[in-house]
């Protein structure tokens, strides 16, 4: 399962990256509705920081958008109902990276999910606050991979029927 934490209209343009975050994220969502891999989709208070950012919305009809009001998405019950029942590998991307991000990864973590942080598809208003995210992910049982390593990780292998159609996603 592929879970976007809050890429959302009136956060993202004050990111750092936030051109590439929505990027990467965009490839990711793509080769999971490509995939058939369920998606989650957060979104934080909408009613103050804005719906999905347009930009992923094409993307994002198929997943399951969860609003929330909790910064570790775990606490919220709809979250917890949409997930798969653990140890499932989840991999999470979005924003921003120390705060929504990793407390979802520590609580999945805590619930026995195996979660990967897809270290290139997380972003936050400083570069510092990333770095340190995705530290303490590692340090607490997050393993870091990229957008590239868990598209081609979904996928197996060359033989996959949509192998070209997700390598078109990344060239």
């Amino acid at each position: 399962m592929l879970v976007v934490i809050d890429m959302q209209a009136r956060l993202l343009p004050h990111l750092d990256g936030a051109a590439r975050l929505t990027a990467r994220a965009v490839t990711l969502l793509r080769a999971a509705n490509l995939l058939d891999l369920p998606v989650i989709v957060t979104e934080q208070n909408p009613q103050g920081l804005g719906g999905t950012a347009d930009a992923l919305l094409d993307d994002v009809r198929r997943a399951t958008v969860i609003e929330k009001h909790t910064f570790d998405a775990t606490l919220a019950p709809a979250f917890l109902d949409a997930l798969p029942p653990a140890p499932a590998t989840v991999w999470v991307a979005g924003a921003e990276a120390h705060v929504c991000v990793l407390l979802t990864v520590l609580g999945l973590l805590r619930l026995g999910y195996r979660v990967e942080l897809v270290a290139d598809a997380v972003a936050s208003r400083r570069a510092d606050d990333r770095a340190v995210a995705l530290e303490r992910a590692r340090q607490d049982g997050a393993r870091l991979t990229t957008v590239e390593t868990a598209i081609f990780g979904w996928l197996g292998s060359f033989g996959h029927p949509r192998f070209r159609d997700v390598l078109a996603l990344v060239k």
